[in-house]
């Protein structure tokens, strides 16, 4: 998979479930396993917690505000969306979840989701029951820190855009991001499809949506970006994680 454009969706991806020794190429705690020594014959107590979810299409709910909090959910592929809805019925977007990252920790202190999640594209995810994760975890400590890991990354992740940033810093920190954190997982760091609706990417660096269309012409005009519809190419990465680098602290 390695230097493939996001999103592959192809039948090998959507049916990857390694083998008797080996994780799928998007496991979010292969890594912390691995680090202990354990790989998945040694983990069946944990294999045995996971259920596989989907395909889920654009539109369909992995979960909803206020369902009972029960599991947390690891994208195996595709992209899911979380945001809230406020008083006023307007949409809040809260992030986006790329394969190999875990979507409804910031429910485990308590009782139920504090927000919607829903499939941007064809979706497929790996669910762990919460409560037999957490026993597990108390006998593997790599899974435990990874966890909490995990919680923190949410955390410092939604705290980045509170600063006072200009539109620019905000588009280049999300571009760069995302680049990142594709490349963690093996597909390519300068080619992908932005998955999410322009409006949905607005929404989330809290600019207008004509802001993020103009921000976009102009990075393509100054040859930092080749765009063609939701397909980006980083032509000139540099310059990109240097406007970044305020936001995103490099």
């Amino acid at each position: 998979m390695t230097g493939t454009a996001f999103p592959r969706l192809d039948s090998s991806v959507l049916a990857d479930d390694g083998d008797e020794l080996n994780f799928c190429s998007t496991c979010a705690f292969s890594q912390a396993c691995l680090s202990q020594g354990m790989d998945k014959a040694s983990l069946k107590d944990l294999h045995m917690l996971v259920e596989h979810v989907g395909p889920l299409h654009a539109g369909d709910h992995v979960f909803r505000e206020g369902d009972p909090f029960e599991a947390i959910a690891a994208v195996r592929a595709g992209t899911v969306k979380t945001y809230i809805v406020d008083r006023e019925g307007r949409e809040h977007v809260l992030g986006f979840h790329l394969p190999g990252e875990v979507i409804g920790l910031n429910a485990i202190d308590g009782e139920t989701y504090p927000c919607n999640a829903v499939a941007l594209d064809t979706v497929m995810l790996c669910r762990f029951s919460f409560p037999r994760i957490s026993v597990l975890a108390t006998r593997v400590p790599g899974l435990q820190q990874h966890l909490f890991r995990l919680m923190s990354r949410d955390i410092g992740n939604a705290a980045l855009l509170a600063g006072d940033w200009s539109a620019d810093q905000r588009m280049a920190s999300f571009l760069i991001g995302l680049s990142r954190r594709l490349a963690a997982r093996g597909f390519s760091a300068d080619r992908f499809q932005l998955t999410m609706a322009r409006t949905d990417i607005a929404n989330y660096l809290r600019l207008a949506p004509e802001t993020v269309s103009r921000v976009l012409k102009r990075f393509q005009d100054d040859g930092l970006l080749k765009v063609d519809r939701r397909e980006l190419e980083l032509a000139a990465r540099d310059k990109l994680e240097a406007l970044a680098a305020p936001v995103l602290r490099l």
